[in-house]
C-alpha cells in the first residue's frame, strides 16, 4: 500500500482522535500530582516517590530496548498497539478497583504493592505502545503533514486536559481518600477505552524495516546505528540530560506537602496550573507551527527547567508554587512536541523502531535520576536535589547546537 494524501488524512484523523479522548483521561492518572500525591496518601515515603517516578518516566522507557527487536521484526504494528492499549486500560480500572475497595480492609504495605504493581504494568505497556504509535505515525502519515499535528494535538490535548482538570480537581474535593482516587482512574480507564477505538482504522502502510535475528545481531545494528549517525548520539545524550525535567513537578509537590501541608484541593489548583500552561503553550506551538524550529524550543526547555528550582530555593513562597507548575507546565509541552519531532528528523521508516527503543533504553539518566534524588532528600534535603537537577540540566545547553535541528 502507498502512502497517498487519503491514508495520510485519515491517519491524522485517527490519531486526533485518540489524542482528545486521551487528553479526557490524562489528568485522572496525571503522573505529576495525582498519583504521587495517591500514593503519599496511602503513606509513601520520598523513597516511594522516586521509585514510582522512575517506574513511570524511566524505567517504562529504558523497557523498550527489549520490545524494539521483536517489533522491528514486524512490518505490521497496529494489532501490537491495540493490545498494548488493552493493558493499559486494564490497569487503569485496576487501580479504580483497588482504591475502592480493597484499600480500606488491607494493610498499609500491601496496598502500596499493588500500586506498584498496576503502574508498572500500566508504564510498561504504555512503552511497547509507544513504539508502535510512534512507527506507524512516522510511516503512515505524510512528513509535511507531521509537525501541523504535533501542533495541532498539542492545542487540542491541552484544551481537553484543562476541561478534565476541571473535572479531576472537584473530584479530590468532593470525595474523600480513597474513593477520591478510585474514581478517578475509573473515569481515566473509561477514556482511554473510547480513544482506543480510534485505532481500529488505521490504514498502515506496510515498510520494511531492520530485521533482527538474536541478540547479536541487535546489538551489531545498534552499534552500526550509533557509530553513523552522530544525531543519534547527541540525541540520546539530550534525553539523558533534559529528561530529568519531567521529574521535576512530583518532588514540588512532595516539597509543598511536606511545608506547607497542602490538601487535595491545592493539588487541584497545581493541576489546573499545569494543564492551563498547556493550553497556551500548545496554542502558541500550532499558530507559529511554520517558524519555530525544534532548537530554539529545546533551548526554552533548558532555560525554563533551571528556572524553576532556582526560583524555589531563592523565594520559596507556598503561595506561589502555583507558578511553578505552570512554568512545569509549559516544560511538559514543548518537551513532548519537540522530542517526538527530533526522533522523527534523525529517524527513517526503515530503523525507526530501533531508534524508538534506543531513545527509550538510552534514557538511562531520567530512569534512575528519581530513585537518586529521593534518596538525596531524605538524606541531604531539597536544596541539595535542586542543586544536582541545576548542574544536569545546565549540560544540555552544550548539547543543543550540536544536535543540529534544521526543521
Amino acid at each position: 500500500m502507498k502512502l497517498t494524501e487519503e491514508i495520510s488524512r485519515n491517519n491524522f484523523n485517527v490519531y486526533l482522535w485518540h489524542a482528545v479522548f486521551l487528553a479526557l483521561a490524562q489528568n485522572f492518572m496525571d503522573v505529576d500530582t495525582i498519583i504521587p500525591a495517591m500514593l503519599i496518601d496511602a503513606g509513601g515515603t520520598p523513597f516511594h516517590i522516586g521509585l514510582l517516578t522512575a517506574i513511570m518516566l524511566g524505567g517504562a522507557s529504558v523497557a523498550q530496548i527489549f520490545f524494539s527487536p521483536y517489533l522491528s521484526n514486524k512490518n505490521k504494528k497496529k494489532k501490537h498497539l491495540i493490545i498494548a492499549i488493552k493493558a493499559r486500560i486494564l490497569s487503569l480500572f485496576g487501580l479504580g478497583l483497588l482504591l475502592y475497595y480493597y484499600i480500606q480492609v488491607s494493610n498499609q504495605s500491601n496496598t502500596i504493592l499493588l500500586i506498584f504493581l498496576l503502574i508498572s504494568i500500566f508504564s510498561l505497556s504504555g512503552s511497547f505502545a509507544a513504539i508502535s504509535y510512534t512507527d506507524i505515525l512516522g510511516k503512515s502519515m505524510l512528513e509535511d503533514k507531521r509537525k501541523s499535528f504535533f501542533s495541532l494535538r498539542q492545542t487540542i490535548v491541552s484544551i481537553g486536559v484543562f476541561i478534565s482538570a476541571i473535572f479531576a480537581a472537584k473530584i479530590l474535593a468532593t470525595f474523600e481518600y480513597p474513593k477520591n482516587y478510585a474514581w478517578l482512574f475509573i473515569i481515566a480507564g473509561g477514556s482511554l477505552t473510547i480513544a482506543s477505538l480510534g485505532f481500529w482504522r488505521i490504514k498502515e502502510i506496510t515498510v520494511e524495516s531492520i530485521k533482527i535475528s538474536g541478540m547479536k545481531s541487535y546489538i551489531s545494528v545498534i552499534l552500526n546505528e550509533v557509530r553513523t549517525n552522530k544525531k543519534l548520539v547527541n540525541y540520546l545524550l539530550l534525553v539523558n540530560s533534559l529528561g530529568i525535567s519531567l521529574s521535576l513537578l512530583p518532588f514540588l509537590l512532595l516539597y509543598s506537602k511536606e511545608n506547607y501541608a497542602i490538601g487535595n484541593e491545592q493539588v487541584g489548583h497545581y493541576l489546573l496550573f499545569k494543564v492551563l500552561a498547556g493550553v497556551v503553550a500548545g496554542s502558541i506551538l500550532f499558530y507559529y507551527a511554520k517558524k519555530i524550529k525544534y532548537n530554539k524550543l529545546l533551548y526554552a526547555i533548558a532555560t525554563l527547567s533551571v528556572m524553576i528550582p532556582l526560583a524555589v530555593m531563592l523565594i520559596g513562597e507556598g503561595s506561589i508554587f502555583a507558578v511553578y507548575f505552570f512554568v512545569g507546565g509549559i516544560v511538559f509541552t514543548f518537551y513532548k512536541v519537540a522530542m517526538e519531532g527530533v526522533l522523527l528528523e534523525v529517524s527513517t521508516n526503515k530503523n525507526r523502531t530501533i531508534y524508538v527503543g534506543l531513545s527509550g533504553a538510552g534514557s538511562l539518566l531520567p530512569a534512575v535520576f528519581p530513585i537518586i534524588a529521593g534518596t538525596i532528600i531524605e538524606g541531604f534535603g531539597f536544596h541539595a536535589f535542586f542543586v544536582l537537577y541545576i548542574f544536569i540540566i545546565s549540560f544540555s545547553f552544550y548539547l543543543i547546537p550540536r544536535l543540529d535541528c534544521q526543521k
